[in-house]
């Protein structure tokens, strides 16, 4: 199953905008619209995977505070 790119958002750490399922490049001295399908198809890409691992660290994270099952086989 594959994870949805978003639709809207900053990727973390980067001057990277998706804003209305379109790229933009966004600085101190405007923004550009990101038309290059190479680059707009890796940056699609990228967001995927952020968005998986996202999903992954928030599984992992309820699983932790799940309380533990109990033993079925009953330990004496």
């Amino acid at each position: 199953m594959s994870t949805p790119t978003p639709r809207s958002g900053r990727l973390v750490r980067s001057p990277v905008v998706l804003h209305g399922g379109q790229w933009w490049l966004v600085s101190g001295a405007g923004s550009i619209l990101a038309t290059d399908p190479t680059f707009t198809s890796v940056l699609d890409g990228f967001a995927q995977a952020m968005a998986a691992a996202d999903q992954a660290v928030a599984d992992l994270r309820s699983r932790q505070s799940e309380p533990p099952a109990s033993d079925a086989g009953g330990q004496r």
